[in-house]
C-alpha cells in the first residue's frame, strides 16, 4: 500500500503534563486541575456546570490567577438565508465576559481554502488579542439560533495548539432558555487586553493533510488496504451529490470510501445539543463505524468535521490518537482531485 507514513507523536496532546487521563475519551491534565481547584472536570459541560464555575471564578482587575473566560465562535454558512454573521450574534446576545473567536479571521491567510488551521504564530496572536493567557480555561460555546455547530472545530484548535484547559458548552440554546444572565451590546473593553501568550507548538497527529487522503482513496477497497475510515459530517443530499453545496461552482459529491454521518444526527433536534453518549454510540454503529480502526473526520471546510470528533470522544468511541481531521474537508478535495482520481464514489 502506497499510504504516505503517518506522524504519530509520543504524547497523545502535545504542551500537556506527561500525567493525564481521558475524561469523555478526551486527554485532562488532571493533576493540574486539582493544584488549580478547577470544577470543570470533563470536555463537554452543561450550563450548570459553567454557571457554577463562573460563579466561583470571579476575576478582579488586578489578579493574575487563571480565569474561566467563555468564547464564542458562532459562525453561519455563506448561504445562511438570513445572512446572519458570528460577530452580529455575538452582539446580540452573549455570556457575560466571553470574547469572540471569528473563525473567519483566525485561520491561514495564505490558503486557498477557507478554513486551514492558523499559523502557531497566528494562533498566539490571536489569543493576546482577545486577552487570553496560557492558563486560563476556556469554555467555547455557539450560537442558539444553530445549537452546536461550529464550537467543537474552535475547541479542536485550542487543542492542537496544546492549550491545556479546553470545553465545549453544550450548549448555548439550553444556556438562554434556562435563565442564565447574557449581555447584548458592543463588548465592554477589557484592561487584560492584549495578554501575553506564547507562540505554542502544534500536534501534526491531530490533521491530516490531503496527500494522505488522496492514498486511503486511491486505495480504497484494495486488498491490503488499512481500513481507516473517513466520517463525512456534511448532510447526506451534498455528500450523494443530490444538493449544492454552499459555495459557489464546488460540486456535491464525496469522498471514495467515506461515510455519511451528517452532523445533525449527532445532536437532539430540538435543542441542538450533543446527543447522551450512549445514543452517539448507537449512531455511529448503525453507520457502520468501526472504533477499532483509524477514523478521520470531515465535512465541507473542516468545521462540522469537528462535530464528530467530539462526538465520539463524547462516547468513548475510537483511541485518541487514531482519530484525525482532515482540515482542507471536501473543499480542498473538490477542487485538488484530478478525474484519475475521482470525487465521486
Amino acid at each position: 500500500m502506497a499510504l504516505l507514513p503517518r506522524i504519530r507523536p509520543l504524547l497523545k496532546f502535545c504542551a500537556t503534563p506527561l500525567f493525564t487521563t481521558r475524561i469523555s475519551n478526551f486527554p485532562r491534565p488532571v493533576s493540574m486541575a486539582h493544584a488549580r481547584g478547577i470544577s470543570l472536570k470533563s470536555y463537554i459541560v452543561t450550563p450548570k456546570e459553567l454557571s457554577h464555575a463562573l460563579s466561583k471564578n470571579v476575576p478582579t482587575k488586578i489578579s493574575t490567577a487563571p480565569r474561566i473566560i467563555p468564547v464564542c465562535a458562532s459562525w453561519f454558512l455563506p448561504n445562511d438565508p438570513e445572512k446572519r454573521t458570528g460577530q452580529q450574534v455575538f452582539k446580540e446576545q452573549r455570556i457575560p465576559s466571553a470574547r469572540f473567536f471569528d473563525l473567519d479571521a483566525v485561520k491561514d491567510h495564505d490558503s486557498p481554502y477557507p478554513h486551514m488551521l492558523p499559523t502557531a504564530e497566528g494562533f498566539a496572536k490571536a489569543m493576546q488579542e482577545m486577552g487570553i493567557r496560557k492558563d486560563d480555561e476556556v469554555v467555547v460555546y455557539d450560537s442558539k439560533e444553530l445549537g452546536l455547530f461550529s464550537a467543537p472545530r474552535v475547541g479542536w484548535t485550542f487543542r492542537v495548539f496544546g492549550h491545556p484547559y479546553v470545553h465545549v458548552l453544550n450548549n448555548f440554546r439550553l444556556w438562554v432558555e434556562q435563565g442564565y444572565p447574557t449581555e447584548s451590546g458592543e463588548p465592554e473593553a477589557l484592561n487584560d487586553r492584549p495578554s501575553h501568550y506564547p507562540e505554542p507548538s502544534v500536534n501534526p497527529g491531530m490533521v491530516v493533510k490531503y496527500a494522505e487522503i488522496k492514498e486511503i482513496a486511491k486505495d480504497y477497497g484494495k486488498e491490503g488496504a488499512e481500513g481507516i475510515q473517513i466520517l463525512d459530517a456534511r448532510p447526506q443530499a451534498r455528500w450523494a451529490g443530490t444538493a449544492p453545496e454552499p459555495r459557489p461552482g464546488l460540486p456535491s459529491g464525496h469522498i471514495p470510501g467515506s461515510i455519511s454521518v451528517p452532523h445533525s444526527e449527532l445532536l437532539d433536534p430540538k435543542t441542538g445539543a450533543l446527543l447522551p453518549a450512549e445514543k452517539l454510540r448507537k449512531i455511529f454503529e448503525s453507520k457502520g463505524v468501526d472504533p477499532e480502526k483509524p477514523i478521520i473526520s470531515s465535512c465541507g471546510t473542516g468545521v462540522t468535521a469537528a462535530v464528530i470528533e467530539t462526538a465520539l470522544g463524547e462516547a468513548g468511541l475510537g483511541r485518541v490518537d487514531d482519530r484525525r481531521l482532515y482540515d482542507g474537508s471536501w473543499t480542498e478535495w473538490a477542487q485538488r482531485s484530478t478525474e484519475k482520481s475521482p470525487t465521486h464514489a
